[in-house]
């Protein structure tokens, strides 16, 4: 019997494939005849198109056809209100469905040609007269028209928040110390390296076979026949391989409904590719104004907490985010004030972003956490402790598990955080000064239904599939390792399979749920799997297995074995030709007990600690090294785990001291959609990091009591570098990103 998988540190199955070129990407899968597309966005942000000078593209040799809202075909969406799982409350938008241009960069047309390069030229080409109407895309000057989201099924993920408790503004006016912040982050975008890009394939009688970049298979089949009017058994969606996506794929992006528009009108196979100033025309992390207002004790004890967040939502849809809440899961204070409103604009609707929310709200909360500790001379980590919440208050629950406490204590002897010089600008290395800084991260440990079919193949073997993504996390790996352990086999004799919307359903990947939601069914169809062959093996003659229960027999690497008599076995091969040669099957559905989980409050916590040098005279920031400690239950993969935290962490970074897109408000539009002036860190940006998880266990969560590792380890990074340069400037700075001349 092969030793447990879980918990190896297992590289990925596809690690080969994807660094030596072979793994095939949406946009690469190539047909015989196969068309290529181009899209043409808007040059205004809102207003009508008066005309489109489609006939003199169309006489360039090799252009095939021009779609606009002139002539797209009638859509059976149009009388829609949701056409997606993601979906916020509102109307989404329909490409090519009128001549009203919502949004700088809208899309209004696609050329197809016979090669990219052909239909690109004569998009450039196509003329364009619009009707240009007035405008506002600034959060900052329209706050006054803020007001409460509407609510959706998209509230039963992302809560309002709660009602207020106690009174707050007297316990803050009777407080012994307060402090009152504003905070502000702008806008942030995606970009994933590979592009957003559809491949349709075009069958006889009308199949359709699509390879989409998409976080959800099943949700671009599911848009692609609502749009479209398509039975489901003639469209099947695939994504193999994804090159990032932290969000971007979560709902069916424009390229998707122009191939396969396109694709059905023209019966040709089509390819739509998105170039890297079309990744800003879509969905993007909110600008958000907050401000927090803390009042406390002379101990340190928290007794009055508002957190207010006005966040910018499209015309359209009323996007939220769960921004104000952790506040007061974190800290159990008595008198509170949480408020999230928004401010429709002339933009395209947000989209989730890693760590929606949580890597915008926690830099508040834990900026004026900060704040607080300085104000009353304690240590910011000692604040913590004092204030520390053994339960869920916000809603009187208990955890259905919480080590943040081992975070806090392990990530600081680690870290070396009892090195720290309280006053600011006390520490220095050269011409540098040095600021620690250290904040709490959470995030929701959430589990939804999903469903896997594990089989016994003809040649004996462990085959399991689920439509579920692989964005870059791991996911083949752990799901492989999972499989694996429920038969007692190693990762080299089980095949999981995924990507692809034929296979068994599975909920889009995001929110850190995939491994809790789409590995509980796979957990549960191996055991159903392993129920069905002892079934068989004690009909069949010759074997002195009919009186055996499960808990009787193991499962190892080609048969069922007797525990007390190993001589007494069934092969799997016998198995199979007892079926007629045939595969043994068995599929199910892994449902969450809303009855049980309800009652508890289930979540991921961390805690970030930070060390900066900044350059006394030039105010250059250099994050030096970084380390957090996670709670996050069941690690199934340390390898693959430790990535995504250190992956977080960069993005951290990137979030305290580069990224930002830069709106001109006087234009309505973006005015670095490129990497060139878009900043992310390079590889000389990032110095020491390092990750621990402390052991926790779960057996509320999930079967596997695993919580997700893909936001927690960004939400507490910001903040605790902001608080670092802090610590070594003297300067607190509330909005992010943070430049050098704010230092100056």
């Amino acid at each position: 019997m092969s030793k447990a998988q879980i918990g190896q540190p297992i590289s990925r199955l596809e690690g080969h494939l994807k660094v030596t070129g072979s793994a095939k990407y949406s946009g690469e899968f190539n047909l015989e005849g196969l068309l290529y597309g181009y899209v043409v966005n808007s040059t205004i942000v809102r207003g009508k198109i008066l005309s489109i000078d489609s006939a003199s593209v169309k006489k360039i040799p090799g252009v095939i056809d021009v779609f606009t809202h002139e002539n797209r075909p009638s859509l059976a969406w149009f009388d829609m209100q949701y056409s997606d799982m993601d979906a916020p409350p509102g109307s989404p938008f329909r490409p090519l469905y009128d001549n009203e241009i919502k949004y700088y960069a809208q899309p209004v047309a696609l050329v197809v040609a016979e090669t990219f390069e052909t239909a690109r030229y004569a998009a450039s080409l196509l003329k364009i007269d619009y009707e240009a109407e007035e405008f506002d895309s600034d959060l900052k000057k329209n706050t006054a028209r803020a007001r409460d989201p509407k609510v959706g099924l998209a509230t039963m993920l992302k809560p309002l928040p709660p009602k207020p408790k106690g009174d707050f503004e007297n316990a803050y006016g009777e407080a012994d110390a307060q402090v009152s912040s504003a905070y502000w982050h702008g806008t942030e975008h995606h970009n994933p390296m590979e592009m957003h890009a559809t491949t349709t394939f075009y069958e006889k009688g009308g199949k359709l076979t699509i390879f989409d970049k998409t976080q959800g298979t099943i949700n671009s089949q599911l848009y692609a026949c609502n749009v479209f009017g398509l039975s489901f058994s003639d469209v099947r969606v695939i994504a193999p391989y994804i090159g990032g996506a932290f969000g971007s794929g979560l709902r069916p992006q424009y390229q998707l409904f122009m191939s396969v528009m396109a694709a059905i009108e023209l019966k040709r196979s089509v390819r739509v590719t998105l170039d890297r100033e079309q990744m800003y025309s879509f969905g993007h992390r909110p600008p958000t104004l907050q401000r927090v207002r803390l009042g406390a004790t002379k101990d340190g004890k928290v007794t009055a907490l508002n957190h207010a967040a006005i966040a910018e939502t499209s015309q359209f849809e009323d996007y939220t985010e769960v921004v104000v809440n952790w506040s007061h899961i974190l800290y159990p204070v008595e008198n509170t004030l949480l408020e999230y409103q928004l401010v429709p604009l002339d933009v395209y609707s947000p989209l989730d972003m890693r760590a929606p929310g949580g890597s915008t709200g926690l830099p508040a909360i834990e900026s004026a956490m900060d704040e607080m500790a300085y104000k009353l001379g304690i240590d910011p980590l000692e604040l913590r402790l004092i204030n520390y919440s053994e339960r869920d208050m916000a809603e009187d629950k208990p955890f259905s598990s919480k080590e943040l406490r081992e975070c806090y204590k392990q990530g600081a002897e680690k870290f070396g955080w009892a090195e720290r010089k309280p006053e600011p600008r006390s520490m220095k290395r050269g011409t540098k000064l040095v600021g620690y800084g250290m904040a709490t991260g959470i995030w929701d440990a959430m589990t939804v239904p999903s469903r896997a079919e594990a089989m016994l193949d003809k040649d004996g073997k462990l085959r399991v599939n689920s439509a579920t993504s692989d964005i870059g996390t791991g996911t083949l790996t752990v799901m492989t390792q999972i499989a694996a352990d429920e038969f007692g086999l190693s990762v080299d004799d089980v095949t999981f399979e995924y990507g692809d919307s034929d296979m068994a359903f599975a909920p889009i990947e995001g929110g850190s749920f995939t491994v809790s939601s789409v590995g509980s069914a796979v957990v549960k169809a191996c055991k159903s799997l392993r129920e069905k062959l002892l079934k068989r093996a004690s009909r069949m003659e010759n074997f002195s297995l009919s009186d055996q229960g499960m808990s009787q027999v193991r499962f190892e690497k080609d048969r069922i074995v007797l525990s007390e008599s190993p001589l007494v076995a069934v092969s799997y091969f016998d198995l199979i030709a007892d079926n007629n040669g045939k595969a043994i099957k068995a599929d199910t559905t892994s449902v969450p007990n809303p009855l049980r989980l309800k009652k508890y409050t289930r979540a991921a916590h961390s805690a970030a600690f930070v060390e900066v040098e900044v350059d006394e005279q030039l105010g250059v920031i250099n994050v030096t090294r970084a380390l957090t400690a996670v709670a996050g239950g069941k690690i199934i993969n340390p390898k693959t785990a430790k990535s995504q935290i250190v992956g977080a962490m960069i993005w951290g970074i990137s979030k305290a001291l580069r990224e930002e897109t830069i709106s001109d408000h006087r234009f309505g539009k973006y005015m670095n959609p490129n990497l060139a002036e878009y900043h992310l860190p390079v590889h000389a940006d990032i110095h020491e990091l390092d990750a621990i998880f402390v052991e926790e266990h779960d057996d509320i969560v999930n079967p596997l009591g695993a919580k997700g590792l893909g936001e927690i380890g960004i939400v507490g990074m910001a903040p605790a570098i902001a608080n670092a340069i802090y610590h070594a400037t003297g300067k607190r700075i509330n909005h992010l990103p943070i430049h050098f001349d704010d230092l100056l």
